[in-house]
């Protein structure tokens, strides 16, 4: 036999050096004794089949498929790259030979990276991309608190701190006022209703914007111009420039159009189309009228803290400028501004919920990312024989972590390619799914800064797959299994594998515990009783703008009658009218005082009011408490009756009866009869505190109600889905000048308004899951290796007498520590990130044992399946077979 090497060695002497040496050949011998031992090969079937080939695989490359990959020192010259592209090409071709572990690993990256490049690019244009003005970074959002006050905790401020902020703060560069409405715009034939803004004039200056087309409104202008935006100049004016200069109808008036601004431009949010020139005039000012929103942009060196302080301070000087009542002047001195930056105040709620979707998303990668490392080192251990051999004949560590780390590149750099197209596929079905509420969604898609980003994520992922898995199997003690035939693996050499499940299971319980507290949310949010029906209501806006319609009786007089239309609709069960619909639109607030009250001119209740007509609560399904609704009467004649709600009442007159009794509005003279009493009801969202509510006939003897030129149709039907054809015949023959506008159903309004829960849940439940497969993938994919490498083991023990149950249990045992530490771990991160999603919850607390229970239940449920079907291939083994081949 040694003979035959010595012959081998001096067919091919440029094969060998001295670093091979008599170890090598000792070796082969050894490896000969014990084949021919076991009765398997011949000495020339030996030396043919381990020599012969060990020499041309080392020259050729190419032979046999576990030597790929080793090579001679590359000769001087040889450059680095060249060196890598060697080994991609040698990884190419190991990989292709294993298409299974191939497809497994590529596929399971590509999900987790495609993943994590959607929601990056959701996160990277809506919360990261800077707003598109000047100095984004110095714009800020004000708003005030009053702790100890009868105000909300946080409000807009009023008028009269614009006008003192502007003038007087040196930590603000600029101040403007602004809003958001709907109104008429008027073009020839076309008439629409689109959502407007009023803002001062020193708007542009405070955003830092210029028109791309005409110029901006002074003072001078006075509120007779507006400013279009760019999609508006597109849409209905075809791009004309001529349109800067000509007067339409706008809101009502005759205004003229001055500028068109750049598309970037769409102030305060994306549907905002036009821009009424305005301003503040200190004469026109009555104190205390809070609700406005301000937006400021700080001077160089101010931060948002320094900003607060300042504003705080000038807003003491309010009463002195500006007058107002005992009340009003306590109110100031409980006053504090707030000042954050604009881009929070436009992003809501909706910021928290993209990163925690984002923060889901990487422990999916995490997650696959461990699978896939536990892959390659379970590859790895299978090759460690043919490692230790080539470490043996000269290769260098280097050359081996290098050899090895080129496969887990390769299978990152086909993740990521598939990933991108992954992403392009899946984004818009995304972004289609997500709630309208998230600004700038419109302007998401797969540009350079995502796929670079993908790029790189497969790039880290693919040295975090690979790298310690080639640390471990280059370690230069493989050459010492070569003495013993490559068995007796060290004992610790599977904590690395069983630490990755662990990471795996841990990652995934806490996804699944923060998917399960939001679908409990869910299940909270959709059994609240918003105190109005949501089923088989219609409603829809429209403004009548008719030369006959030119006093309050005239306009009420119109309204009824087109209910009395409207209710003869066939399948039309009841009609009423509504000044702000639930759930689509705010009510004002103000100050009521009772009679008790009357003598004190600064007394006063907060409450909120809204007016109504027809048959407005039976329609809503708005339950009467006490009294009578509205009737026809109320609409027109004096003194007026009101409706109240269940809390107004008791915040009014608490422990009396309220029919009857008087209530009169702040700045008012006329005093108000409350001829009944109606539920609460939940105005802005089903997450909201039910208001306390003043009902007012929205056609009555108030000034105020007839200049509500465009309240809202409710109507209860069966037919709410279908019927909106023939509610807009009905408008159009009724008021040809009249768009309608604003139509829903109070079934898609209650689904809107919980879209972002659902969203989120519907999302973290899809990441969740994927994590639950994967962690249960992992699991088994390191059971199963086990129970093969220790078939051997397994074949003694069932030869000694050992019962096919207590194989079965030992391999259950192996699997359940790994996922009772991985559940134990995953409790205590759920624990500590409770904060995280508390803020997304409704009803449900962030440490909630039924979903802490039943989340670890599943897990452990999956975990254990995944132990089982090992444990089941393990107790089938046959001794005598294991024994031969052990």
């Amino acid at each position: 036999m040694k003979s035959l090497l010595r012959a081998l060695v001096g067919i091919f002497p440029e094969a060998f050096s001295d670093r091979f040496g008599a170890e090598m050949i000792a070796q082969l011998e050894l490896d000969f004794d014990r084949a021919r031992r076991r009765g398997r090969l011949s000495a020339v079937e030996f030396a043919l089949s381990s020599g012969l080939n060990l020499i041309t695989s080392g020259l050729t490359e190419r032979r046999n498929p576990t030597w790929v990959g080793f090579r001679r020192p590359a000769p001087k010259g040889t450059t680095m790259l060249s060196q890598w592209i060697t080994d991609l090409r040698h990884a190419a071709r190991a990989l292709s030979r294993r298409p299974g572990f191939t497809l497994m690993a590529v596929g399971t990256l590509a999900l987790a990276l495609g993943a994590n490049a959607g929601m990056f690019g959701v996160v990277n244009t809506v919360l990261l991309d800077p707003l598109p003005y000047g100095q984004p970074n110095r714009l800020v959002n004000i708003s005030g608190t009053a702790p100890g006050s009868d105000l909300p905790e946080e409000f807009g401020v009023a008028p009269e701190f614009y006008l003192e902020y502007h003038e007087h703060s040196r930590q603000l560069k600029d101040v403007a006022i602004y809003n958001s409405f709907t109104s008429t715009l008027r073009v020839g034939d076309r008439v629409e209703r689109i959502r407007m803004s009023a803002p001062t004039n020193s708007l542009y200056s405070t955003l830092g914007a210029q028109p791309a087309l005409g110029r901006l409104p002074v003072a001078a202008d006075e509120s007779h111009v507006v400013v279009i935006s760019d999609e508006l100049w597109r849409t209905w004016f075809g791009s004309d420039p001529s349109v800067v200069g000509r007067t339409y109808g706008i809101s009502g008036e005759s205004r003229e159009v001055i500028g068109v601004m750049g598309p970037d431009f769409r102030f305060p949010n994306d549907g905002t189309l036009l821009w009424i020139s305005g301003d503040v005039r200190p004469e026109e000012i009555t104190p205390g009228r809070f609700g406005t929103r301000l937006v400021g942009r700080m001077a160089a060196g101010a931060t948002p803290e320094t900003v607060a302080n300042e504003l705080t301070t000038l807003a003491r000087r309010l009463p002195e400028r500006f007058g107002g009542s005992p009340s009003y002047a306590k109110l100031i001195q409980q006053h504090h501004a707030i000042v954050r930056p604009l881009l929070d105040e436009m992003l809501g709620s909706a910021a928290k919920s993209l990163w925690v979707l984002l923060g889901a998303v990487a422990f999916v990668l995490l997650i696959a990312c461990a699978n896939i490392t536990n892959l390659f080192m379970v590859r790895a251990e299978g090759r460690r024989r043919d490692l230790a051999i080539r470490r043996a004949v000269g290769a260098s560590r280097s050359q081996l972590i290098r050899l090895q780390l080129a496969e887990s590149l390769l299978v990152a750099a086909l993740a990521g390619a598939l990933a991108i197209l992954l992403a392009a596929l899946a984004l818009p079905i995304f972004l289609r799914a997500a709630p309208a509420r998230i600004p700038r969604l419109d302007e998401v898609h797969l540009d350079g800064a995502t796929i670079l980003f993908t790029l790189v994520a497969a790039l880290l992922s693919g040295l975090a797959c690979g790298l310690i898995p080639a640390l471990r199997a280059s370690m230069a003690s493989h050459v010492a299994q070569l003495r013993d035939g490559g068995r007796g693996a060290t004992p610790g050499r599977h904590w690395l594998r069983d630490g990755l499940v662990v990471g795996q299971t841990a990652l995934a319980l806490l996804l699944l515990i923060g998917s399960g507290l939001l679908v409990r949310s869910f299940q909270a949010l959709r059994q609240v009783d918003p105190g109005y029906d949501t089923q088989d209501v219609f409603t829809f806006q429209f403004a009548p703008e008719q030369e006959q319609l030119k006093d309050g009786p005239s306009w009420a007089r119109f309204h009824l009658e087109f209910l009395k239309r409207l209710a003869a609709v066939p399948g039309v069960t009841s009609v009423g009218l509504v000044e702000n619909v639930p759930l689509n639109e705010g009510t004002s607030d103000d100050r009521f005082r009772n009679e008790a009250m009357a003598s004190d001119p600064d007394a006063g209740i907060p409450l909120n009011y809204t007016f109504t007509a027809g048959d407005y609560f039976r329609t809503m399904g708005i339950k009467l408490l006490q009294g009578r609704p509205f009737d026809t009467a109320d609409q027109l004649s004096t003194p007026g009756n009101v409706v109240v709600s269940r809390t107004a009442a008791k915040l009014m007159w608490p422990g009396k009866n309220p029919i009857g009794r008087r209530l009169q509005a702040r700045d008012e003279t006329t005093w108000y009869t409350v001829v009944g009493v109606v539920e609460d009801v939940m105005q802005d969202g089903f997450r909201d505190t039910p208001q306390a509510l003043v009902y007012l006939p929205l056609v009555g003897p108030t000034p105020t109600s007839w200049d509500i030129s465009s309240p809202a149709y409710v109507i209860k039907t069966a037919r709410a889905e279908v019927i909106a054809p023939e509610i807009r015949e009905l408008v159009r023959a009724a008021a040809p000048e009249a768009p309608m506008y604003r139509i829903f159903t109070m079934a898609g309004l209650a689904k809107d308004s919980m879209a972002q829960l659902s969203f989120t849940m519907l999302t973290l439940g899809v990441l969740s899951t994927l994590a639950l497969i994967l962690g249960a993938i992992g699991l088994y994919g390191v059971l199963s290796y086990a129970v093969a490498e220790r078939t051997r083991e397994i074949g003694v023990r069932l030869a000694l007498g050992a019962t096919v149950a207590n194989v079965r249990r030992m391999v259950v045992a192996q699997g359940a520590r790994v996922v009772g530490l991985g559940l134990v771990l995953g409790l205590v991160a759920a624990l500590a990130s409770s904060r995280i999603v508390a803020s997304l919850l409704f009803s449900v607390a962030a440490f909630d044992p039924a979903t802490f229970g039943g989340m670890s239940a599943l897990m452990a449920g999956v975990g254990l399946l995944a132990c089982f079907l090992p444990a089941q291939r393990a107790s089938s083994v046959d001794p005598v077979e294991s024994l031969r081949n052990g």
